[in-house]
This record gives structure tokens, sequence and C-alpha cells, in this order.
């Protein structure tokens, strides 16, 4: 039952482009953004702070830019805005982790000691390298999230960004992994 409650809020998030989808065609873009950050709010408010909290100073332009977005979504009313928010997740991801490349351990070094707390020098390097590529695909994928929702139509926008780029994820995730088993001493 434990596991229950974080399985829906991750299917939730899966499905929430379609979701965003359907929404616009009933509901002013401004509605659907207050359901859209209620939902965000929602997803885990304990970890997010406590992820907040322990970046520190680091945090302060996430912490402005939600409230910001908030209110330009409400003011503009333009569903653009709403159709942005991969753009702003995946900008958010690429500063979380281009941050942890500044301020080691990187992104990717955090996880990996979660199972291997005595990582070897040569594993510390590879979870930099790794953090780097994560970083270049939130570029990547941000700047086609935000083409999707500048310049595509909403179908498109939608299969992009409800199917296409969690394809393109899985598949660097699957990659990587398969990759470390293969070449590297640790998994």
């Amino acid at each position: 039952m434990k596991y229950l409650l974080p399985l829906l809020r991750g299917l939730l998030f899966a499905v929430l482009p379609f979701l965003v989808y359907f929404a616009l065609q009933h509901f002013q873009p401004r509605e659907v953004a207050a359901a859209l950050l209620a939902l965000i709010l929602l997803r885990a408010p304990g970890k997010v702070l406590d992820f907040l909290r322990r970046l520190g100073a680091r945090a302060i332009l996430p912490m402005l830019a939600v409230p910001a977005l908030a209110a330009l979504l409400w003011h503009s009313n333009d569903p653009v805005w709403v159709l942005s928010y991969p753009v702003f997740m995946n900008a958010l991801m690429f500063s979380l982790f281009a941050a942890s490349l500044l301020h080691p351990p990187s992104a990717i070094e955090r996880l990996a000691r979660l199972r291997h707390p005595d990582l070897p020098p040569e594993g510390v390097t590879y979870t930099r390298r790794v953090t780097q590529v994560w970083c270049g695909f939130f570029v990547v994928n941000g700047s086609i999230a935000a083409w999707t929702a500048f310049a595509a139509t909403r179908e498109i926008w939608v299969l992009y960004n409800g199917l296409i780029s969690y394809l393109l994820m899985g598949a660097l995730f699957a990659g990587e992994w398969l990759y470390r088993r293969r070449h590297r001493g640790f998994q």
C-alpha cells in the first residue's frame, strides 16, 4: 500500500501531457496552469522542500521562478505557457545537473553512491561524464519541447512530450545502464 500513492503519482505525471492536451480543449489556460501547479506541489511537497533546503542558496532561482511563472501564466492566459511546462522542467533539471558539475559531487555520482558508497575514482569520473550527457539531453529535449510548444500543433506537442520524450529518456537510461554493466566494473 505504501507504494500505491507514489505509483499513482508517477502514472499521473506520465500522462500529464495528455491531460493538459484535453484540458486545454475545455478550460481556460490559466485554469489548466493552476491545476498543473497544484499537481506539482502535491507530488511530494516534503521532498521538494527538503531538496530545496539541501540546495541552499542555489535554490533561490527555482524558488523565485515558480511564483513568477505562475503569475505570468495567470495574467497572460496564453496556452503556449501551459504547453511550455516541459521546457521549464527540462531547464530545471539541466540547472540542477549543471550546478552539480560546478559544485561536486555530480548528480549521478550522488545517485551512484546510494548503492556504492565506496565509489572508486574511475566511477567518479564516469558519473561526472554521465551527468554531462544528461545535461546535453535536457538541453536538446527542452529545445524540442519549446519548438512543440511555440511552433507545432498540439497533436505534435502531445506526441513528443507525452510519448517520444519519455521513450528517448528511457533509451538513454537503458543505454547507459547496459554500457555500464558491459564496460564498467560497477553497477
